[in-house]
C-alpha cells in the first residue's frame, strides 16, 4: 500500500492482486484475467483517419486509425483532455467526426439516420462513472425500466431484469431505492440496466472512478465475466493499477492521437512518441 500526494491512501497492483486472493478468488476469474480475443477475427469497430475538431477550432482527435476485433477487451488511457472521452462520445453517436469514418458492425455511424440511433443504442451497453439511476425508481425498475420504454412483454421484462441482476449479484436487492445502496453497488445496478438488451458490445466511461479501490476491483471483475461471454469492452479509465494488474489491450491517447497501441499493455508508457505494438 501507498500514500498519495494528498496523504490517501492509494493501492497497488500487487495489493489488489492480494486482496483478489484473500477473498478466494475463484481459478476461473483468474483465468478471465488473461484471456485474449482473437486479433483475426471480425472487427466490430472501425476507426479510418477520424478527426474531430470543435467550433472553438480545438481539435480533440486527430487522424484516428484502430480496429477493435469481436471479443476484445481494451483500456483507452491518457491525461485528462486528451481525447478518450471524445473518443467515446463518437463511438455512441452523440457526436460526428469532422473528417473520416468511423464503423460499428460495418455500419457508418456518420451516415446512420438520426431515427435510427435508438435501435443502434440498444445493442450497446452503457455504464458511466456517475451510475445515472433515477433514483424514484427501485433496483428492479431501474433496470426493467430500459426494456418496459420498448414495450416488451412483461415476462420479457422480468425475465431478463431477474437474468442481469443475478448476474451482478444482487439478487434479493430488487426493491431497495439506489439510495440505500452502496457505490459499488449502484455500479453494479448500472452494469445490470447495460446487459438487460444482452448487448454484443459495452462501452464504459470510467466505470470506477467513485469507487474505493477493493470495489473498484469487484466491478471489474463482472467486466471480465462479460467479456468471457463474448462481449466486446471498451473503457476509458484512469485506473492505473487494474490496467497494470489486468494487462489487456491498452490503447493511450495523447493530445487527440493514438500514442500506443500495446495488446498487452500498461497505463504509462513513453507516450512521447507514437508506436504501434498490437501487430
Amino acid at each position: 500500500m501507498a500514500f498519495g500526494a494528498s496523504g490517501g491512501m492509494r493501492y497497488t497492483a500487487r495489493d489488489l492482486a492480494n486482496r483478489a486472493l484473500r477473498r478466494n478468488t475463484s481459478q476461473q476469474e483468474i483465468q478471465l484475467m488473461v484471456l485474449t480475443p482473437d486479433f483475426d477475427s471480425r472487427p466490430v469497430i472501425s476507426f479510418q483517419h477520424v478527426w474531430k475538431t470543435y467550433p472553438t477550432g480545438t481539435e480533440a482527435l486527430r487522424d484516428i486509425n484502430l480496429v477493435v476485433p469481436e471479443g476484445d477487451f481494451l483500456f483507452l488511457v491518457g491525461p485528462s483532455g486528451a481525447g478518450k472521452s471524445t473518443l467515446v462520445r463518437l463511438l455512441i453517436r452523440e457526436e460526428k467526426p469532422t473528417k473520416g469514418k468511423i464503423f460499428v458492425e460495418g455500419i457508418e455511424l456518420g451516415r446512420m439516420k438520426r431515427r435510427k440511433l435508438p435501435y443502434y443504442r440498444r445493442k450497446i451497453g452503457l455504464v458511466f462513472q456517475d451510475f445515472k439511476l433515477l433514483p424514484n425508481l427501485t433496483v428492479y425498475e431501474n433496470v426493467a425500466f430500459a426494456l418496459r420504454v420498448l414495450g416488451e412483454p412483461d415476462r420479457l421484462v422480468q425475465s431478463r431484469a431477474a437474468e442481469a441482476l443475478d448476474t451482478v449479484g444482487l439478487a434479493g436487492k430488487e426493491q431497495t431505492y439506489p439510495s440505500n445502496l452502496s457505490g459499488g453497488e449502484q455500479q453494479r445496478v448500472a452494469i445490470a440496466r447495460a446487459l438487460v438488451h444482452a448487448p454484443r458490445m459495452i462501452i464504459a466511461d470510467e466505470p470506477t472512478g467513485n469507487l474505493d479501490p477493493a470495489t473498484a476491483w469487484e466491478i471489474m471483475q463482472l467486466f471480465l465475466r462479460i467479456n468471457s461471454r463474448g462481449a466486446t469492452v471498451v473503457m476509458a479509465t484512469h485506473n492505473r493499477e487494474i490496467v497494470d494488474l489486468l494487462r489487456r489491450r491498452v490503447i493511450a491517447i495523447d493530445a487527440g492521437q493514438i500514442a500506443r497501441d500495446d495488446r498487452s499493455g500498461r497505463y504509462h508508457d513513453d507516450v512521447s512518441k507514437p508506436q504501434i505494438r498490437a501487430q
